[in-house]
């Protein structure tokens, strides 16, 4: 059911992928006699179909304090669940630097929730990736400051606390440092975890011509320990990154109390979940950049189920995958014209295992491998007149233990801007999404002897085409117009067996998926005390399946995002900043079913102090009103099934930040003596 209420979550940010657009930062006043000038800094800039955007000048008086949350004020980005998405994007996928690494998404928003705001550099927001990038589809490139010898030593200690149902803790360093030809840079998390979700379920069962009225309230609560290490070192260009994950102290407990009695299912972890990634990169100064990394991922867990004292379910689930990937590209500049072509390789295998001690059920231990082979050529090219763009056509061979086949992926992006007040921006591009690992194995993941997560061995990756035209105004105000279709498009759902009294929650492929679209970010500022970004979206979506395990659907609806994001200051140069944020969702869709309207408010302050304000503190309350809270209903096809979530979001969230900078190295490449006060 997890598993089932992070995919409805994330469906969420999809249906209601927003933007949080840019505001303005103005420059200081110049004074000319009796007039009073006054610039406006860009916070947006787009080439090639790429938009660059100054996001740490859009979040500096937002209470934010990790990477993470600052990407949730992206032009065009929302959140839910914790997760991001990205409007007009079926899914997102987030890079560091450029650099593509084989990372999976818990693990990758680990590390960002663990990197510091003040970390960001830039952002770049691609719909159409390059093929250099190693990556389909929508990308996030999250690119970081790199130290400077100038700089000396720099960094931050934090210490968090998160109130939701229960409490959660934790704390950090970071520190980077130059000299000469090297830089370092350290990131440390430590943290203890707490977690509640509350849940109802109506299950109306066609099952021998009779309806069973199944009702049953699900409360879990689960506790962890992380540890989080990101490291990077580099010598001119050569970079060596590792990046650690290691969860310890394991332990979920969900009680269901219903029509047909009381369960008790206790997960844990029999050994701590570990995530170990090095990558290596070098870039030569002729347009040569090879890169590879070696990801490990392992995770070994037990689960006990209970129906009133008796046991009914004793399993052991075990996973571990190890990742290889290595890639080469070449980039030639002539003139206005850039040429480029590279080659991509990515091999995996995963060895997992599920295995009952209790009761008559079907176990498997076995190996999944998987290959992907790709090879492109791209163009780029820049007019005098305006036009910019860059293009690919990418060959992809993919193999995997159940299925082999090729695929020819094109892109392109494309900006006009014949003055910087008025851009148009054309992307479009294809991707293949493939399934996890674990859903391919088929195991199944008891929640009672009703309810179970079912795996799929005949999962199949699906084909996402997407096309956005985007116009900007005076750097500031968008408009975009999307298109996504998926050809085979999977998502899971729960499904009411005619054959079986048995509640199946199972990641299917449908027929297609279809999603078009229209939304408007008008950000404006008044007099430095107020900022504010006002956006709405309106969308309908479709997806369809005519073989839906014994039925068929096909489900399209009209819906509406709207949200209203505020940022009030007592005066420009005020160390305090308090934010309010409202929006709205109407009823959207899921697959078959329906899922009801939304509302919420979130509200923050910050507050800098100390000697050249170093210190920081932030306070942040999500969803005051706790109204951010879906349930999805299916009512066709001789389905009748209701899901109603609680807690999903409302918490506090407080976090004080220390920046130090202290001392410079004695050796270094700049000459930094005609710099300082002397005393």
């Amino acid at each position: 059911m997890k598993v089932f209420i992070s995919f409805l979550c994330f469906s969420l940010a999809t249906l209601s992928a927003t933007a949080q657009n840019v505001t303005t930062d103005s420059l200081k006043e110049r004074e000319l006699g009796e007039a009073v000038a006054y610039g406006k800094k860009p916070m947006v800039k787009s080439h090639d179909g790429i938009t660059v955007v100054d996001l740490p000048a859009l979040i500096k008086d937002k209470p934010v304090s990790n990477v993470l949350e600052a990407l949730a004020y992206l032009p065009n980005v929302t959140t839910s669940d914790g997760k991001l998405q990205l409007t007009g994007a079926p899914s997102v996928s987030i890079i560091l630097n450029g650099e593509p690494t084989e990372m999976p998404v818990e693990n990758l928003y680990r590390l960002l929730a663990s990197l510091p705001a003040d970390r960001l550099k830039s952002v770049e927001v691609m719909y159409a990736a390059p093929a250099k990038y190693h990556i389909n589809g929508a990308v996030i490139n999250v690119v970081l400051k790199t130290p400077r010898p100038i700089d000396g030593l720099q960094g931050q200690v934090r210490a968090g606390y998160e109130q939701r149902r229960y409490g959660s803790y934790g704390g950090g360093m970071a520190a980077s440092y130059a000299v000469k030809d090297w830089s370092f840079y350290l990131n440390y998390d430590l943290g203890r975890n707490k977690n509640h979700t509350h849940e109802n379920t109506l299950s109306n069962h066609l099952y021998n011509d009779v309806r069973h009225a199944i009702a049953d309230d699900m409360r879990s609560k689960g506790k962890d320990l992380y540890n989080n290490i990101y490291a990077t070192a580099a010598w001119k260009t050569i970079k060596l990154t590792y990046n650690g994950q290691v969860i310890s102290n394991d332990r979920n407990t969900r009680i269901s109390d219903g029509t047909l009695g009381k369960y008790t299912n206790t997960r844990r972890g029999n050994s701590p979940e570990t995530f170990h990634q090095i990558a290596i990169r070098y870039t030569a100064p002729f347009g040569l950049s090879a890169g590879g990394d070696y990801t490990h991922f392992s995770e070994d867990r037990s689960q006990r189920l209970v129906k009133d004292e008796n046991l009914l379910l004793d399993a052991t689930t075990r996973q571990n995958v190890n990742t290889w990937h290595a890639y080469l590209d070449q980039e030639h500049k002539a003139g206005t014209w850039t040429l480029g072509y590279g080659a991509d390789y990515r091999h995996s295998d995963d060895r997992s295992a599920q295995h009952y001690a209790q009761g008559d059920l079907p176990t498997f231990d076995n190996v999944l491998t998987e290959d992907v082979v790709q090879a492109y050529l791209g163009i780029g090219h820049q007019t005098s007149w305006g036009l910019s763009f860059n293009t690919s056509a990418q060959a992809e061979y993919y193999h995997s233990t159940y299925q082999h086949n090729w695929r020819f992926i094109p892109q392109l992006g494309a900006t006009f801007a014949r003055s910087p007040k008025h851009v148009l921006q054309l992307n479009f591009n294809t991707q293949r999404v493939y399934p996890s690992y674990w859903a391919l194995h088929g195991g199944a993941s008891y929640l009672t002897d009703y309810a179970v997560v079912q795996g799929n061995p005949c999962l199949q990756p699906y084909m996402n085409y997407t096309g956005q035209l985007t116009y900007i105004f005076a750097q500031q105000y968008s408009a975009t117009f999307y298109v996504t279709y998926d050809d085979k498009y999977s998502v899971q759902l729960p499904y009411q067996s005619p054959d079986a009294f048995e509640l199946v929650y199972q990641t299917v492929n449908l027929d297609f998926a279809r999603n078009i679209g229209f939304v408007v970010n008008l950000p404006f500022n008044v007099k430095e005390v107020w900022s504010a970004t006002c956006m709405a979206n309106v969308f309908n979506k479709r997806e369809k399946a005519g073989h839906f395990h014994a039925t068929a659907f096909d489900n399209r609806k009209w819906s509406f995002y709207g949200k209203l994001s505020n940022t009030f200051k007592p005066s420009s140069a005020s160390p305090l900043a308090f934010s309010l944020d409202v929006c709205y969702l109407s009823p959207s869709t899921q697959g078959i079913g329906d899922i009801s309207a939304l509302w919420r408010m979130d509200a923050g302050v910050k507050y800098r102090f100390g000697k050249k304000r170093c210190a920081e503190l932030s306070i942040a309350a999500s969803d005051i009103f706790n109204t951010w809270s879906p349930t999805l209903r299916i009512d066709r096809s001789g389905q009748d099934f209701r899901l109603r979530t609680y807690d999903m979001t409302q918490c506090v969230k407080a976090t004080l930040t220390w920046r130090f900078n202290g001392f410079k190295p004695k050796d270094t490449s700049v000459d930094t003596s005609r710099y300082g006060t002397g005393q």
